[in-house]
This record gives structure tokens, C-alpha cells and sequence, in this order.
């Protein structure tokens, strides 16, 4: 029997007329066999190919409720799924960033199944990692960040509406959503698998996915306030010696010229608060960030249905 529950699933797309008649076939087929009912939504991130036009020739698709969101410009994969996410009204949202399929299509049912064990979100995810640029960007967002759950390289998750709910109650407008998600307090819980084939790299520009690398750790973790507390404390010392040295002229055998013992004692007083401050003023300056980031950026032409 199918499950009664209504499903949404949000897709990402971005030039990728290549792969998204096989990726949809797979998904929406896999869907239908589990669902009663189910809505796809694609966002199209301002795609230059025929991929929109494949998906509305499409035959397979003619009998489900699909929409299209067009970007009106470029903006990325995080801004692109929160409006794919605020257009969804499933019970349970699964999210696809991509279009590759490097796992086996079964994985979507078992992502559900276990759901239905207690969880809010379940991230499907390779034992290992693609690029040394993820390894690096993950290893270092986990070791500054306060949350027990780790981020990793995914391919896809299943939401339950209370995780998207908490998530967008926390801010308004999401930098990162798996930063989000992970720092929700909620029950989260991985599958792990074994790549079928060589995923793809993403056609999506890597300076909008510096950007959201960048915008997640001064947001999520406390990284820029650790840095700034380095680089006080070094100064700090080098200043310090500054001020030994002063000491040590001052009441040593040659006596430099007036007045310059002062000046260095006063400088290097000066520059030490300066110093600390700064640090404090960083910190401050993080948390008026988050408070700032509670609007939402995303701007979209037009949605169609087909």
C-alpha cells in the first residue's frame, strides 16, 4: 500500500540538460511507487541549456502536479532551494541539490523508513568525501563549530515540515542550510552508502560556493572570533616586549633621549587595549550578522505550473 503522507520534493537546476530527464524518471518513478500523492518542484537557477524545456516535454511528467521557479537572475544553490522550500506544502520535503545520481535509487524509501523511527532529517551521504576542497571546508567547520552534529558531503535529505519550521524560525533568510538543520536541536541521522559511479562536478559558480563556505563559518562557528583572539594575543606579546625593552633602557646604563621612554610606555599601552577591543569588537560584530541575516534575499521571476 502507499503511504498517505503528501511529499515534496524540491530539486536544484542549473544547465543540467544533460541529466535531469534521467534524474526525475528515477525520482518521480521511485516517489509515485511509495506516495499517494506528491508535488515536484524545480527550481531553475536561471539556466542557459534546454533543461527547462526537457522537463515540460517531458511525457512521464504530463500526470503529476509540477511546478518550475525561475530565478530571476543566478543566485546559487542555498538561495534557489529556500524558495523552492518556501513554495512546498509536503508533510515531508525531500531536498536534491543536484542532479547527478550516484547512488542507488532505492536509498529515497529507505530514507523515509527511517524517518518514521523518530527522526526529523535524514542526510544521505558517499563514506566519503569528493573534493579536497569539501574535506578541508567540512574538517574546519567541524572543529569550530558548537554543534554535535557533524556536517559532511551529501547527495540528498528528507525534512519533516517541523525541522523546515524550526529551521526558518531561527532565522528568516538560511545562509546554508545544512548549517541550519544541524544546528537545530533536532534528531538528525545519516545513511551512508557506496558511490555507483563518479559524480560529476557541479556547473554551479564557484564563487557563489566560496561565498556560502565563507558566510557558514563566520555565521555558524566561532572561527573569526578565535582568529582575532590569536592575532590580539600575538601582538599583545610583541607588545609586551616592547614595553620590557622600555624597561630595560630606561634603567639601563645609556640613557636615550628624553621624552622617548614615555612615548613607548604610552604606546604600547595604547595599542594592547586596542588590541583586546578589536577582539571584543569582532565578536559584537558577528552577532549583529545573524541578526541581520533574518531577511530573505532570494528574488524569483515567475512560477509556472505544467
Amino acid at each position: 500500500m502507499k503511504e498517505k503522507k503528501l511529499i515534496s520534493i524540491v530539486a536544484y537546476l542549473y544547465n543540467n540538460e544533460t541529466t535531469i530527464l534521467n534524474f526525475l524518471e528515477k525520482v518521480v518513478g521511485e516517489i509515485d511507487a511509495m506516495f499517494e500523492q506528491f508535488e515536484l518542484i524545480v527550481v531553475n537557477d536561471c539556466s542557459t541549456d534546454s533543461s527547462v524545456q526537457r522537463i515540460k516535454e517531458a511525457p512521464f511528467l504530463k500526470q503529476h502536479q509540477v511546478s518550475i521557479i525561475q530565478m530571476s537572475f543566478h543566485q546559487g544553490v542555498e538561495l534557489s532551494m529556500n524558495a523552492g522550500l518556501d513554495l512546498s506544502t509536503g508533510d515531508f520535503v525531500y531536498e536534491f541539490d543536484s542532479t547527478f545520481i550516484d547512488y542507488d535509487i532505492d536509498l529515497i524509501a529507505k530514507a523515509f523508513h527511517k524517518m518514521m523511527e523518530g527522526y526529523d532529517i535524514i542526510a544521505v551521504s558517499p563514506e566519503a568525501n569528493d573534493q579536497f576542497s569539501s574535506k578541508l571546508f567540512y574538517a574546519t567547520y567541524n572543529y569550530f563549530s558548537k554543534s554535535n552534529n557533524k556536517l559532511r558531503s551529501d547527495r540528498f535529505r528528507i525534512l519533516s515540515r517541523r525541522s523546515i519550521n524550526r529551521a526558518f524560525s531561527i532565522s528568516v533568510k538560511i545562509p546554508y542550510r545544512k548549517a541550519m538543520y544541524s544546528n537545530s536541536g533536532l534528531k538528525i541521522h545519516t545513511l551512508e552508502y557506496t558511490k555507483t559511479t563518479q559524480l560529476r562536478k557541479t556547473p554551479e559558480k564557484s564563487h557563489l560556493r566560496s561565498k556560502t563556505a565563507i558566510d557558514s563559518l563566520i555565521i555558524y562557528t566561532n572561527l573569526s572570533f578565535k582568529i582575532s583572539i590569536m592575532i590580539s594575543l600575538t601582538l599583545f606579546m610583541t607588545t609586551l616586549g616592547v614595553l620590557i625593552y622600555t624597561f630595560m633602557v630606561y634603567f639601563g646604563k645609556d640613557k636615550p633621549i628624553e621624552g622617548w621612554t614615555t612615548i613607548m610606555l604610552l604606546m604600547s599601552a595604547g595599542f594592547s587595549g586596542f588590541f583586546f577591543l578589536s577582539a571584543i569588537i569582532i565578536k559584537y560584530l558577528s552577532l549583529i550578522l545573524e541578526l541581520v541575516f533574518k531577511k530573505k534575499s532570494y528574488i524569483q521571476e515567475n512560477i509556472e505550473k505544467i
